[in-house]
């Protein structure tokens, strides 16, 4: 366990005690602000989190009524291109890429070295 250096030790309690004053006096008086180990400021209730992130449900799939056509946006064509361009490369490249299996190279050791023994002929070349 590494050793914790006095002065980041007398810091922390420094903080500490500080925060523990902030928040008996805060009962009292209106709150301050104190942050000690953030660079960010507090978030206030008034950031409007709470309201509607959403559109109301129109009862509609997608919002588009039967019968009249979704209007396409613009990045969806992109995407389309984008994802099946990439699977069809990806196919490609799979369906060529080497052989690396332990077997297939332990069935050519092993035919290599029957070869040189003499065991097994060379494969005639059929040119």
């Amino acid at each position: 366990m590494p050793q914790i250096q006095a002065s980041r030790a007398l810091r922390a309690a420094k903080c500490l005690s500080n925060t523990s004053t902030v928040l008996s006096t805060s009962r009292m008086a209106a709150p301050t602000a104190s942050r000690s180990f953030s660079s960010t400021q507090a978030v206030k209730a008034a950031d409007h989190a709470h309201e509607d992130h959403y559109d109301p449900p129109t009862g509609w799939l997608f919002g588009v009524k039967p019968g009249e056509k979704a209007e396409k946006e613009g990045w969806e064509g992109l995407w389309v291109y984008g994802f099946f361009g990439s699977l069809a490369l990806g196919v490609v490249g799979y369906a060529f890429k080497p052989d690396t299996s332990i077997q297939t190279w332990a069935l050519e050791e092993a035919r290599r070295r029957l070869e040189v023994e003499g065991i097994l002929k060379e494969p005639e070349s059929k040119s």
